[in-house]
């Protein structure tokens, strides 16, 4: 048999495992601090609640769960015959691994509407799933950190997801720029160059820019039937790089002017404040989801090789696909793994984060080890990590395995110490060590 994990998955060490604590620690922080709550949601959802929401791209990467039982019963042999893929899934499949943490928070709130205060503010930190070619920052199973708020068209939200964005990567000490565009700025590019009805289409394209180049956004845009004309007034409309050039643009009191309105608004609220990284419009921000209607976001590292480090945006027709219409949202996600592969990259981890126990008991004897038992148990009634190691024995081995599992400290305890009611405190950075009493000891580790 051999030993192995699915494709775009991996397995974390402690000391790993104690790295992403920390990550996940300082967003959760600040969400709070910004008065956001926490939910969950399943790991499963109805097929039917997933799809549709992600654009034709989105629906491919979905995680498909196969039905219980005898899944094949109830299958479509004519679709199977017919080799209809998506009619033949149907048949078999009813649910899906969630794809993001947005749509299914769009389900939540529909079901929760009676539990809930609008403007309603939530966060989520949960790991989510995609069926997506395994790459440099990008995994089939990862992490999201979402702060969303429904219930208002305020575009303080959005300034204050900004400030969000703002103060997470700061704490983080990795530098970022945060980009801002709207959809409705896209929707009237497209409309000016005479391909409203293929906006979709071009937005689509559009947010390979930074992938494939001009020229490859070009040749899919043919393939998705958009004239070259109509090509070279996006591209000209592009090379605009601030608001001020593009509202001449466009009509007064069209979706060109209306959007670029709501994005000067945000940057007046955002004025004055001292922010810690870049934020700046970029009219060639797509964001190829489906489901945005409003301002756009993304971050992205400016010292690392990665991609997109979050994204997310406004949603005001969402939750009117699960029956509770005209209720305005926008939220942003974090990329927990590509953030955490930034972190591990550029060495920023905290050198105090520690995975294992403080402090490792060692004895010499089995005398020792029994008074080292009684000692252990009043350091962790302390309140601080601590172990005992399980057989009295050679002293450099007891010591070494200490310092194998990170152990910052080890109390040493023989006959002498055993007799004075004492423990010989030893750290294993410095080798530095003195005898000192149990409550010298806790007071030293804390």
């Amino acid at each position: 048999m051999e030993v192995g994990i699915p494709k775009g998955t991996r397995d974390f060490l402690p000391i790993e495992v104690a790295r992403r604590k920390w990550m996940f620690g300082i967003i959760e922080e600040v969400f709070k601090r910004y008065g956001y709550v926490p939910i969950e949601t399943p790991v499963l959802e109805n097929l039917s609640t997933l799809t549709g929401k992600y654009g034709e791209e989105g629906d491919r990467l979905l995680f498909k769960v196969l039905n219980n039982g005898d899944y094949l019963g109830k299958a479509d042999d004519e679709a199977y015959q017919s080799k209809n893929s998506n009619k033949f899934t149907t048949s078999i499949a009813k649910r899906g691994m969630r794809y993001d943490l947005t749509v299914p928070f769009a389900r939540y709130v529909v079901m929760h509407r009676n539990d809930i205060s609008l403007p309603f503010k939530r966060y989520q930190i949960q790991p989510v799933w995609r069926a997506d070619r395994p790459q440099k920052g990008r995994y089939q199973e990862f992490y999201q950190c979402d702060v969303d708020v429904v219930g208002s068209q305020a575009l303080s939200y959005e300034a204050e997801l900004i400030q969000i964005y703002d103060e997470v990567f700061a704490a983080l000490k990795i530098p970022v720029v945060i980009r801002i565009n709207h959809r409705q700025l896209l929707y009237a590019i497209a409309k000016h160059s005479g391909i409203g009805e293929h906006w979709v289409d071009m937005t689509m394209a559009i947010d390979k820019l930074d992938k494939i180049g001009e020229e490859g956004v070009r040749k899919e845009m043919l393939e998705r039937n958009i004239p070259v004309t109509s090509q070279d007034k996006i591209f000209s409309l592009l090379a605009n790089k601030d608001l001020k050039s593009l509202r001449a643009q466009f009509a007064e009191g069209g979706e060109g002017t209306s959007s670029l309105d709501e994005i000067e608004r945000i940057f007046n609220y955002l004025d004055g404040l001292a922010l810690k990284n870049k934020v700046e419009f970029d009219i060639t921000l797509a964001r190829g989801i489906g489901y945005y209607t409003g301002c756009i976001f993304e971050v992205a590292a400016l010292e690392a090789e990665m991609g997109s480090l979050g994204g997310g945006g406004r949603y005001d027709n969402l939750t009117g696909v699960f029956g509770w219409p005209d209720v305005p949202g926008v939220g942003i996600s974090f990329g927990a793994e590509r953030i955490f592969d930034v972190l591990e990259a550029k060495n920023l981890f905290p050198a105090t984060i520690q995975a294992g126990p403080k402090i490792m008991i060692v004895a010499f004897d089995d005398a020792s080890h029994q008074y080292a038992f009684q000692c252990v148990t009043k350091i962790r009634q302390a309140g601080i990590a601590a172990d005992l190691y399980p057989s009295p024995g050679k002293l450099n081995k007891q010591l070494k395995y200490a310092s194998d599992i990170g152990c910052s400290y080890a109390g040493i305890v023989g006959e002498t110490e055993m007799k004075n009611g004492t423990m010989m405190l030893k750290n294993l950075e410095s080798g530095e060590q003195a005898e000192k009493s149990i409550d010298q000891v806790v007071a030293a580790l804390k």
